[in-house]
């Protein structure tokens, strides 16, 4: 059974979601084609042992390292994508981020757009996924036209007292943005939210979010379960004409006048590699040979603060992070990156990453632990890299930026005994782990070396739009899920305002 739309998009995350939302009032059909279902509700859904110890809604999904080993990269396949599981911290970029500069470990190119020209498109983003903050707190926040919509989700007891302790050594500590309704979150159970599947409202993610909204018009249809496999041209090479999906064991086709592509940074580089042909050799809109390349996933790091005498009772922790070292670190002069609060770590979550620990020293440790994340940026690099092998995904990850990492990781722990935690255990995430995943095919003005402009339109193929963490030219050291949003809704008025 074929099928015809005037635009196609192939993903329901933010990327694909929020393109939804910003086409949704263009009057046009809109189809989104998901691969995976609706992520249902469970008893599972909010049982520590079961998502972390048992790995209940774990893809068995695997792809494979340079080193000829498999892993399992934890992407998720739903409605709603990745989102669904993430932490829900919705940074912008922030200005210096989007300028040439010196890290560390090498140079950041910056974007070929200043943070001014996205500025409104955050703003929107911020509606629809209906972002908690304030503006005044953090010294590195860029300006925004108007303040967020929400109060800041309110800190805990535990963690007003972190926050002040924070202060008194002569950090910044800031509410994070966080899309997160925390009445209707708790209203379901008494958990943290991050890295918990959103099963209802709390959470507003992908679906709950732009998606819902973009729904609401009749002339958008999602389907579900349609795995795309490849894009096709015309005869003349430069326009795609169809995507081919599988549903159901069965493979289909939709003619559409223009296809967006947001299955996610890795997926989409995948999906054009496999979409090659005699006119397009190295895959689709890849004459720059650029698709699959600079591939950049933050460099990141799991802290745990203890206080043997300051019990921490919070429920969901996550709302405070601190860039004092962001944009300058006092001693180096260097960017280091972001540090902020995890979702409240559990006995249980404890030991299930921690399995040679016994279950009532996880306990024990989780009563006065205070979880931190301390993310880096990663730098474009063309040989780290996405590339397709017997058809399976091979992830060749050429990590930069350690040094800048480490030194992060010495500064918090520092500061952190100053406050007041004089037990601080620290794990750094390895080479195949896979959180923040950007940059496989990026924006630019140059086509020979970038893959879409800024605009998120193919610089190759007229037709065919990018609106994912794909097109990202630097991951920065926040959540890129807010600058994904707010690229995807300028694309959309793109390609509303647009003659294809």
């Amino acid at each position: 059974m074929d099928k015809t739309a005037d635009i196609a998009i192939i993903g329901s995350g933010i990327g694909g979601a929020s393109l939804a939302y910003s086409l949704a009032d263009s009057g046009r059909r809109v189809v989104i084609l998901e691969r995976g279902e609706h992520l249902r509700d469970s008893p599972e859904a909010r049982d520590d042992t079961a998502i972390f110890e048992k790995g209940f809604y774990r893809s068995t999904e695997e792809w494979l390292g340079t080193d000829g080993e498999s892993f399992l990269p934890g992407n998720y396949y739903h409605v709603g994508g990745n989102s669904k599981f993430f932490g829900a911290v919705m940074y912008r970029y922030r200005r210096e981020d989007f300028a040439p500069r010196q890290h560390m470990g090498g140079m950041s190119p910056g974007w070929p757009i200043p943070y001014e020209d996205l500025e409104p498109w955050y703003e929107r983003a911020e509606r629809v996924f209906k972002v908690r903050g304030d503006v005044s707190q953090d010294p590195t926040e860029p300006p925004h036209a108007n303040p967020y919509a929400f109060p800041a989700v309110p800190d805990e007891p535990s963690i007003v007292k972190v926050r002040e302790r924070l202060r008194r050594v002569g950090l910044h500590p800031s509410s994070l943005p966080l899309a997160v309704d925390i009445d209707e979150w708790l209203r379901a159970a008494r958990t943290g939210w991050d890295a918990f599947p959103n099963t209802g409202q709390g959470k507003i993610d992908a679906e709950v979010g732009p998606l819902t909204e973009a729904l609401k018009y009749p002339n958008v249809t999602l389907l579900t379960g349609a795995n795309v496999i490849r894009l096709e041209t015309d005869a003349s090479r430069q326009r795609v004409t169809a995507a081919i999906f599988v549903k159901d064991g069965i493979e289909q086709r939709i003619e559409a006048d223009i296809i967006a592509v947001a299955a996610g940074a890795v997926q989409t580089a995948a999906l054009l590699l496999r979409s090659s042909s005699d006119t397009h050799p190295r895959g689709l809109a890849n004459g720059s040979d650029q698709v699959g390349r600079n591939f950049m996933n933050h460099n990141t790091t799991a802290m745990l603060a203890i206080d043997p005498f300051s019990p921490n009772a919070s429920v969901y922790q996550k709302t405070i992070a601190f860039n004092d070292f962001y944009n300058r670190d006092p001693e180096t002069g260097f960017p280091l990156g972001n540090v902020q609060l995890l979702g409240h770590i559990t006995g249980n979550i404890l030991k299930a990453n921690t399995p040679l620990l016994p279950r009532w020293l996880t306990h024990l440790i989780a009563r006065n632990c205070y979880g931190w994340f301390l993310t880096s940026e990663d730098l474009p690099n063309p040989e780290s890299r996405v590339t397709i092998r017997d058809g399976r995904i091979v992830m060749h990850w050429v990590r930069s930026n350690m040094d800048a990492h480490e030194t992060l990781t010495r500064r918090t722990r520092t500061v952190m005994r100053r406050a007041g935690f004089p037990i601080v255990l620290t794990r750094t995430f390895g080479r195949k782990t896979t959180s923040h995943q950007c940059g496989t095919a990026r924006l630019g003005n140059d086509p020979a070396s970038s893959v879409v402009s800024p605009d998120c339109r193919s610089h190759e193929i007229p037709n065919l739009y990018i609106t994912d963490a794909s097109v990202l030219p630097t991951s920065a050291a926040v959540n890129p899920s807010l600058t994904i949003a707010a690229l995807a809704i300028r694309a959309g008025v793109a390609i509303k305002e647009s003659t294809i």
